[in-house]
């Protein structure tokens, strides 16, 4: 089949070889363009995936190239002054990574832009797409284990990185219900930030939502031992489990557990293709952007709790970053001074993002090896 629609991305880091795997996997799609300010990193993001068009400045990619889709694979704080300007071109739709952004004010300016000019808005939570957790959801409506009383996982790398993976499944798993309240509790004695963001040490979160059911969500306190990929749901009938490729339950007509293996699929493929499909006059999009809001709303009412020390009911009045409000308002002080970011190694060169690696399999915090790479670094010049 011959490409009708034209892609371009922005960003040639990880995530933006996972959209353009995303990409050619779809017959009808086309990547034209990628914009990268690094030379290197741009020029072989070019080569692997047989890029024609390659720009510094993503203004300079819309102003160039007819692009029907927009990936946004950059960093937390410019999702949305990035999407905003892909939707001033529009295209026919932008897949926007995750997290959507960092506040509530942020993730409506991005929703209502697109809307108001008739741009489909995809943010990244490709999991959505897993055949295990589609059946897993499907068997939970269905009632196979009854009433779904509390879903419960476990997280790490930050609740606006990994977290907002698990935050959207717990609500897509059981049938994305609306939220009633949310209570949290933060530890940050570290200067930790995420991509430039500040964010917790550590945090567990519980979420109840509307028609009963709960969700119990502990992020980076047990850093040997997480998964965004791993759920439990107990239901007043029985208990499931799933992850990436299973689906295992047992209730009172079973005989022990029931297992169901599914066949994997690239999700970032079928993310693609769905968000094809969206705009061809497909009824929606599992990852559209006003279910992703939903994970926002979740992670920022966790902070407002930590903040306030009470329950936080929905909708939430404060819609800025309550992290950084509790930082400013001396709650959350710095025990352990050094300011440090869990995804440093991202810009690294390929030697220190090899050593960083290796600290991390040895089990070292992320603070201890900023420690280690500034000492190793000073010793270096």
């Amino acid at each position: 089949m011959t490409a009708i629609y034209r892609a371009g991305i922005v960003g040639a880091g990880q995530i933006g070889r996972a959209h353009a795997v995303g990409y050619q996997g779809v017959d009808s799609v086309e990547i034209v363009a990628v914009t990268e300010p690094n030379d290197q990193v741009r020029g072989e993001f070019m080569e692997l995936y047989e890029i024609p068009g390659g720009y510094t400045d993503m203004k300079e990619m819309m102003d160039n190239e007819d692009l029907d889709f927009v990936s946004v694979c950059t960093w937390h704080l410019l999702h949305e002054p990035q999407t905003l300007l892909a939707a001033s071109y529009l295209p026919k739709a932008i897949i926007c990574e995750k997290p959507m952004t960092v506040g509530t004010a942020s993730a409506d300016r991005m929703i209502v832009e697109c809307e108001e000019r008739h741009v489909k808005l995809v943010i990244g939570h490709q999991r959505r797409f897993y055949h295990s957790w589609t059946r897993a959801r499907d068997l939970i409506l269905e009632g196979a284990i009854g009433a779904p009383q509390i879903v419960t996982t476990k997280s790490g790398e930050g609740l606006l990185n990994c977290g907002t993976h698990v935050i959207d499944a717990c609500r897509y798993l059981m049938g994305d219900p609306e939220t009633e309240w949310v209570m949290g509790a933060v530890e940050r004695k570290t200067d930790r930030y995420e991509r430039d963001v500040r964010v917790e040490d550590c945090c567990m979160l519980l979420i109840q939502f509307k028609g009963g059911a709960q969700a119990l969500v502990q992020s980076d306190l047990t850093p040997e031992h997480w998964s965004v990929e791993e759920y439990q749901i107990r239901g007043t009938e029985g208990v499931l489990e799933t992850n990436a490729q299973t689906v295992r339950y047992v209730n009172g007509d079973s005989d022990g557990w029931v297992t169901v293996d599914l066949p994997t699929e690239d999700p970032w493929v079928l993310q693609a293709r769905a968000t094809v499909d969206w705009f061809e006059g497909g009824e929606g999009h599992r990852g559209q952007a006003r279910q992703a809001r939903h994970a926002v709303d979740i992670i920022m009412a966790m902070y407002q709790s930590a903040r306030d020390h009470e329950v936080v009911r929905m909708p939430m009045a404060e819609t800025g970053y309550p992290m950084d409000l509790m930082f400013e308002e001396g709650k959350i002080p710095v025990i352990e001074p050094g300011a440090y970011d869990i995804r440093s190694f991202l810009a690294m060169e390929p030697e220190d993002r090899k050593r960083y690696s290796d600290m991390r399999r040895q089990g070292m915090r992320h603070k201890d090896i900023a420690d280690a790479m500034k000492k190793i670094q000073a010793k270096g010049n």
